[in-house]
């Protein structure tokens, strides 16, 4: 619509969505009333929530940055104040730059005492006003950012006080008596920490337990939390500067639950920038008085990790039932699930022998149809043992303090690395307090005796058979390689593709595997 009126753009920013004193609807109607004295008409609104002018120029936020490529389309931009578009002033040359190049006018509702600013890029005057007032908008920055690193460094070492903002998963804030807040355990959260510790203790994966999880819809942490506050899930992710996806919301992944289940936070410990906050004699400082973990329960869990970490270097094929189970008669080595090239209903997948990307070579190199092999390998293990009775080997942690004690040299280690770079007495002596608290800590773990964890061994009131059938794949194949199974296969013959040659095909269990049943189904009957 052409019109012989001012166009106005209006700009909103906010730091923080629910910031009430800033309010959207704030700015908008003192920017609707500047445009209405400047007799402009507003054409387009610009809203930027929870962007920091800080940490983002007016180019570079998600709303408004677009405006500036399609400089035709207005005539004045509008802000309620100046610190709404710049808290910098190398951002405010930039913004200044812009508008005299494309004779655009700079108008804040409320300047320097109330009045209505404008700022005039056409003489030198102006861009002075700019520089000086945005100059100011700097100072104020840093004098808030200031006091509020301040105010958190001295929270931080404060044990029980959470400073707020969102917990670690797993905890929800709670109000301490006598004032203040900390943290205490999330019912809900810590049903699901448990059920993920459980399944990956009884063997699956990261990835399998993250896939039942966003399966089930199950909040991941950072959606858990916004839907907490009542606020939208997703956000913005990944991506350059300025830039990032837009996501509905966050899954589940496997370096999410490793990250959770790895955090300190689990022992009640506070951190800073990834590490422990800790008090004047080393200690960690705590955030909670009802930690979800204990330290022999979140070693345990670093060790599984540990130990997974190295066979995830190990093919992994869930699909294939007997992936390390089925073996070729000729050369000894594993066969592999392979598909067939060529399509038909009639064309299965087969198990082959894989010496050729060993490197070593097979003289009579096996290949098995995998639902006849799978179908054999499970007949036969349910006729071994099928009506045994399980058992289940349960793990009690101990504790040893050498995880914290390397952490806590690492830490000390890179604290010494700072020595002699202080310049002044409060600096040298600040330095020296700390390297006696990391030393001091190191004393005490020391001293602790190491407990080792210890095994029993529980019959349970399932048998084999039982829980073969309520197993999955990746589960069935985990009780054949806990017996040790072992089936070979060797070369087919003439004509024996109809049906499986029982002849080619051995399978057998570990005898110590026998052994222990034999124990367990003779404690049965005596009982």
């Amino acid at each position: 619509m052409k019109t012989n009126q001012p166009r106005a753009l209006s700009a909103i920013r906010l730091s923080v969505a629910t910031d009430e004193t800033t309010s959207p609807g704030r700015q908008r109607e003192a920017n609707e009333l500047a445009a209405a004295s400047l007799g402009a008409i507003i054409v387009g609104e610009a809203e930027d929530l929870d962007v920091s002018a800080s940490k983002t120029t007016p180019f570079e936020r998600p709303q408004l940055g677009p405006w500036f490529e399609r400089p035709d389309d207005f005539d004045i931009i509008i802000w309620w104040r100046l610190d709404r578009a710049v808290r910098s002033m190398a951002d405010m040359s930039a913004l200044v730059s812009w508008a005299r190049k494309h004779a655009k006018r700079l108008v804040f509702a409320e300047g320097p005492g109330g009045a209505r600013l404008e700022l005039d890029m056409s003489n030198v005057v102006g861009e002075l006003i700019a520089t000086l007032l945005a100059f100011a908008a700097q100072m104020e920055a840093q004098s808030i950012a200031e006091r509020v690193t301040g105010a958190q460094a001295a929270m931080r070492s404060m044990p029980l006080r959470w400073r707020g903002s969102r917990p670690p998963y797993g905890y929800e804030p709670a109000e301490l008596d006598g004032g203040g807040w900390t943290l205490i355990p999330d019912a809900d959260a810590v049903k699901v920490i448990e059920r993920i510790t459980r399944e990956l203790m009884a063997g699956k994966t990261a990835s399998a337990v993250a896939a039942e999880l966003n399966e089930e819809n199950e909040p991941s942490p950072r959606d858990y939390w916004s839907i907490k506050k009542g606020r939208k899930t997703g956000g913005k992710t990944g991506g350059a500067k300025g830039e990032g996806v837009q996501r509905e919301q966050f899954k589940w992944g496997p370096s999410i639950i490793k990250r959770v289940l790895t955090s300190v936070s689990l022992l009640g410990w506070k951190t800073h920038n990834g590490n422990p906050v800790r008090d004047s004699g080393g200690r960690p400082v705590m955030a909670t008085n009802a930690p979800i973990l204990s330290r022999e329960e979140f070693d345990a869990i670093g060790a599984l990790f540990a130990e997974r970490s190295i066979d995830n270097r190990e093919r992994k094929d869930t699909n294939a039932l007997l992936l390390r189970v089925v073996h070729c008669d000729s050369c000894g080595g594993r066969m592999y699930l392979s598909k067939p090239t060529k399509k038909g209903a009639s064309v299965s997948d087969f198990y082959k022998c894989n010496a050729h990307a060993r490197g070593d070579k097979c003289d009579a190199p096996a290949n098995i149809k995998a639902e006849w092999a799978d179908e054999y390998a499970e007949r036969e293990f349910l006729r071994s043992v099928g009506g045994l009775k399980i058992t289940e080997t349960r793990t009690i942690p101990g504790y040893d303090p050498t995880p914290e004690i390397e952490a806590t040299t690492a830490e000390f280690e890179d604290h010494m690395r700072q020595e002699g770079r202080q310049r002044s007495n409060a600096a040298r002596d600040a330095w020296q307090r700390r390297a006696d608290a990391l030393d001091a800590r190191l004393a005490e773990l020391e001293a602790r005796p190491k407990v080792e964890a210890r095994t029993e061994v529980v019959r349970l009131n399932r048998s084999y058979a039982d829980e073969w059938r309520a197993a999955d794949t990746a589960g069935k194949r985990a009780m054949l390689i806990e017996a040790g199974a072992h089936l070979t296969v060797k070369r087919g013959t003439r004509g024996g593709w109809r049906t499986l040659d029982e002849r080619r095909v051995c399978f057998t269990l570990r005898e110590d595997f026998f052994a222990e049943a034999a124990d367990v189904l003779s404690d049965h009957i005596a009982a």
